[in-house]
């Protein structure tokens, strides 16, 4: 049997967590730049505020229904993530971290007319430990485990655990549940199951599986017997390294000198270097890419992209920047607005499998030890304490008009309580 904890309005629930008063209040928090919404209270999505909806265009509803706004504060919710999983680890022995928000169990060899029992006390239990609601759906595969998570949301009397394994429950629910919701459908094998007027979870899982092979491709075979419960999609007991590292922003304002440019790109590729070095990899390819605006039409529009290869793999933030910063320069051009830029890290190998080349320069033992003192000092003393002088002073262009503090990852953030 498998489990899939989900965290109810995640990042929501995260602000609410350090302030009570947002409890009962409609509340939303806004995806980089203040842009659009990406998650919403359940008195958000009652009021009508949809996902994704860009907040100029709910200002006055904002206004009129007294909506507290966050902008996204990823340090926090990253470090909220971590205590979840951590609770979720030390009670089950097999745990797959699929997102920052949900997880997959392994719950085989417990009686399963105890596994409701086991779901409600492990959501009493992450509820205690960090003040985050969670739904835990329990089901023979992972995809029917995904669908019954939801339906804790949606009937409270659950409380907080589905236990679904029964064929003919199963079938009920797969009845009504629509086929584009299902963990593994896309848009647009939505689009082509509805010209075929198959528009719920039982109506495709009626479909022969040749007809499914034919027209879908592995991954729909996949869901189909998952559905139809034949566990097919692998647990994996550790989360698989990143075969890409990415990291890009958008700018509150367009950018114009190559001075603002080289500070973004220093930082962008510094993050990126030690999310690398935290999976213990390296990489040997390396792309950066700037944007003008494209929603702007009163401006010229420009879009380039450079890559370059490093003559072993590396996970160096002085190499990586040093190489970023030179492609920054060959693609940049004077006259542009750019909107956004960033980096990414490609060809990852294990770091401790790297084969040395002959005429290689770099000096990579020495390399690895500051690295390693830079990252010890930067996880005890906050991000960015030691940062390249490449990255400037100001290394934000982003709007975060609505940022609450970093109660969990900041000193100078911690509450205060007065008694």
């Amino acid at each position: 049997m498998f489990g899939l904890c989900d965290c109810n309005n995640f990042f929501v629930s995260c602000e609410k967590v350090f302030n009570p008063s947002l409890e009962g209040r409609p509340v939303v928090v806004l995806s980089n730049n203040d842009g659009c919404v990406v998650s919403r209270s359940n008195e958000a999505k009652a009021i009508g505020i949809k996902m994704g909806q860009p907040l100029y265009q709910i200002r006055d509803l904002v206004k009129r229904e007294n909506v507290s706004v966050h902008s996204a504060n990823y340090h926090l919710y990253g470090d909220m993530s971590q205590r979840v999983m951590s609770i979720l680890k030390s009670n089950v022995e097999h745990i797959e971290i699929y997102s920052i928000d949900e997880a997959f169990l392994r719950l085989d060899g417990r009686p399963t007319e105890k596994l409701k029992e086991l779901g409600e006390k492990l959501a009493r239990t992450v509820r205690k430990g960090t003040g985050i609601p969670v739904s835990i759906g329990i089901s023979p595969t992972k995809t029917l485990a995904k669908i019954a998570s939801k339906l804790c949301k949606k009937y409270p009397k659950l409380n907080s655990a589905c236990l679904m394994y029964r064929r003919e429950d199963i079938d009920k629910v797969l009845s009504t549940y629509p086929i584009g919701d299902v963990w593994g459908i896309g848009r647009r094998h939505t689009r082509m199951l509805d010209s075929c007027y198959i528009r719920t979870a039982a109506e495709f899982c009626a479909l022969s599986e040749e007809w499914v092979r034919n027209r879908m491709n592995i991954n729909g075979v996949r869901t189909w017997h998952e559905l139809r419960g034949t566990p097919c999609i692998e647990f994996s007991h550790q989360t698989a390294d990143k075969q890409s590292i990415s990291v890009s922003r958008s700018f509150s304002k367009e950018l114009y000198t190559l001075q603002e440019l080289h500070e973004t790109i220093s930082t962008f590729s510094s993050i990126a270097a030690e999310k690398l070095r935290k999976q213990c990899s390296a990489a040997q390819q390396l792309q950066v890419c700037i944007y003008t605006n494209r929603h702007r039409d009163d401006q010229p529009q420009y879009y380039e992209a450079a890559t370059t290869h490093f003559i072993a793999p590396t996970d160096s933030t002085l190499e990586i920047t040093k190489a970023a910063i030179e492609l920054l320069q060959q693609i940049f051009r004077n006259g542009y607005g750019y909107k956004k830029s960033g980096v990414t890290l490609s060809a990852i190998t294990p770091n401790n499998a790297i084969q040395g080349e002959l005429f290689d320069t770099v000096d990579r033992p020495r390399h690895k030890k500051l690295m390693e003192a830079i990252d010890r000092i930067n996880a005890t003393q906050g991000p960015q304490a030691v940062k390249l002088v490449s990255q400037g002073s100001i290394t934000d262009h982003t709007n975060r008009q609505y940022l609450s503090p970093q109660y969990t990852t900041s000193w100078d953030d911690i509450l205060i309580i007065n008694v």
